[in-house]
């Protein structure tokens, strides 16, 4: 009788095991339906309220002249969360996407299939509880702080931060765009780079000593203030 190596032998077990506390999960209720690995772990999970749960890989075929690909990462309430992995169908690495509340949130990097970055992404996800968000109303070209108003808020994502464009293989850097909350940020055309929205200035409450110093020095040129309130 040929003897079954422990290490495969407990692998079987495992996979048993695994696949019996599947099935009692199933039938309790618990879960309308999953797949299991050949490591015995439980993937594609949905559960009794017909959420996605857990780690899913999802496959897409190339339709319509587009490449098919597959994804893999975690679902938490039938909504994706955390990194999300894309490969292209041959199993090459093409994307590093961040989840949050369902939707992009944080830096995402696609890559050609030799591992060369040719785009990093900034989105902004919004969280879909929280009733109403408050947003900035910019003017019509100089990016200045205008007005904000309240919307309900909704599951979406916006471009937020910087995009970048790299030529594959060298690497460098083609394009750089910015955006603030959906909003394009607008490149100054003196100093031909991106400028920030402009911000408020803060008014400053003027202390008696202050008020002392700027009378007793008005007119006087190259003044400077170090710091004493005293004459």
């Amino acid at each position: 009788m040929k003897l079954i190596p422990t290490s495969q032998y407990l692998k079987v077990l495992q996979f048993s095991l695994l696949l019996a506390i599947g099935t009692l999960f199933l039938m309790n209720g618990h879960a309308q339906s999953f797949q299991l690995t050949e490591q015995g772990d439980t993937l594609n999970l949905i559960d009794s309220k017909g959420l996605k749960q857990g780690k899913w890989i999802i496959h897409v075929d190339e339709i319509r002249g587009e490449p098919g690909y597959e994804e893999e990462g975690l679902f938490k309430n039938g909504k994706k969360e955390g990194v999300w992995r894309v490969y292209n169908l041959n199993n090459d690495l093409i994307g590093m996407e961040n989840y949050r509340f369902g939707g992009k949130d944080g830096i995402q990097q696609y890559f050609t299939y030799l591992g060369d970055m040719v785009r990093e992404e900034n989105w902004k996800g919004y969280n879909p509880d929280a009733p109403y968000d408050t947003i900035d109303v910019y003017g019509a070209g100089n990016g200045e702080i205008v007005d904000q108003k309240i919307v309900k808020a909704e599951q979406y994502s916006v471009k937020h931060g910087e995009w970048k464009y790299f030529e594959p293989g060298s690497g460098r850097l083609l394009k750089l765009e910015k955006y603030d909350r959906g909003f394009p940020v607008v490149a100054n055309a003196n100093t031909k780079t991106l400028a920030a929205p402009a911000e408020k200035t803060k008014k400053i409450d003027k202390t008696p000593e202050m008020l002392e110093w700027e009378k007793k020095n008005k007119g006087k040129k190259k003044v400077v203030r170090d710091g004493r309130t005293g004459g």
